[in-house]
């Protein structure tokens, strides 16, 4: 709905007194998404309460895409495009290596973010995702229908079809990592309207991501990659726990932030070369 500079002012004054940062874009996004002045004045409330705006709008722009997300699900991090511009170089590399479209697994998958971006980003074979929480799957088969994607609900591999098994040239793992003690650090948004188990990674944050590399040999096709993101400071630990698995790990630069994507890759093939990459959005694809 059109909102008048006095009304405009008021809304932005609103949100800022609220503790938002971006107060003039969020006002704007609010006032774009109402139909009507209550509707505006319950989504300025919603916000000013504290609620994610990702939520209230309904969608999330990543990797250049506008992925719909909800009330109760965890919403995807800029940061996450370096996990899939990784996860498109392994993808390319997996095509090249054997002639044709590579087998793609998103685990963890919360609303198909990364599974969609990788899907639009280079020509997949297959996309299965999986996620434990069902209220995260309507979400993940709305962004992933569009690309073929197949949603699966249950915990880690054992949602996925046996006939996967030694098949996955690719596999993304955007598990939780953030350690339980340090839950309570984080922003508002996050620790109070997004689900725990998207969070909370354990005692080190990396409980999710042992079980993950224990069975990663297992499902990926020799020469497979299994890709994960983490902060800067768990790399070594993961890097060790992939060894243990039997893959061979790469613990590529972290970004600005610290964000640190860690590959495994299965013994009995090459490991192929993730880091020459192009931006994860391109007018064709790879």
């Amino acid at each position: 709905m059109h909102l008048s500079p006095a009304g405009t002012a008021a809304l932005v004054a609103r949100l800022r007194a609220a503790g938002c940062v971006f107060a003039e874009d969020e006002a704007r996004l609010l006032a774009e998404a109402a139909a009507t002045p209550g509707e505006l004045d319950a989504l300025a409330a919603r916000r000013a309460a504290g609620e994610p705006l990702e939520h209230l709008l309904g969608a999330v722009e990543f990797c250049g895409l506008r992925i719909a997300v909800g009330p109760g699900v965890f919403v995807p991090r800029q940061r996450t495009a370096a996990l899939v511009a990784r996860a498109a170089g392994a993808a390319r590399a997996a095509r090249a290596r054997t002639g044709r479209p590579p087998v793609a697994v998103d685990l963890c998958c919360g609303c198909g973010a990364v599974g969609r971006a990788l899907a639009e980003t280079v020509d997949l074979g297959e996309l299965h995702a999986a996620d434990v929480d069902p209220a995260a799957l309507p979400w993940a088969r709305r962004n992933l229908d569009p690309v073929g994607g197949t949603v699966h609900e249950g915990d880690l591999y054992a949602a996925l079809p046996g006939r996967l098994r030694g098949r996955v040239d690719v596999l993304v793992a955007n598990a939780p990592y953030v350690p339980t003690g340090a839950l309570a650090l984080l922003p508002p948004e996050a620790r109070l309207h997004e689900p725990a188990g998207a969070l909370d990674g354990g005692d080190d944050g990396l409980d999710v991501h042992r079980r993950i590399a224990a069975g990663a040999p297992g499902w990926l096709a020799p020469g497979g990659v299994l890709l994960a993101e983490v902060g800067e400071q768990q790399a070594p630990v993961l890097v060790a726990v992939l060894t243990r698995a039997g893959l061979r790990p790469v613990a590529w630069p972290p970004e600005e932030d610290g964000t640190t994507v860690v590959t495994g890759t299965r013994t009995g093939g090459p490991v192929p070369d993730t880091g020459s990459l192009v931006p994860v959005r391109q007018d064709g694809r790879g």
